[in-house]
């Protein structure tokens, strides 16, 4: 899940030498949450307009996450 993430943020931002993911383990509804960091210049591109793209970012990781029985959250830092 980590690598999915990381492809499809690196294609957004300018500087991905700044990516961060971070991964809690499952909690007592076996969801994984999955931290994102980016740098502060390109925060505005991974959020988008009233958080378009993290909407959708956050759509695609749970879908992905469907096809391989899991549950994923994902958190903007």
């Amino acid at each position: 899940m980590k690598e999915l993430l990381f492809a499809i943020t690196e294609g957004l931002v300018a500087d991905p030498s700044a990516i961060q993911i971070t991964e809690d383990p499952a909690d007592d509804e076996g969801i994984v949450v999955l931290h994102l960091t980016v740098a502060a210049d390109d925060m505005g591109r991974v959020i988008g307009k009233q958080g378009r793209i993290a909407k959708a970012i956050r759509t695609l990781m749970r879908a992905a996450a469907a096809r391989e029985n899991q549950k994923v959250s994902v958190e903007i830092d």
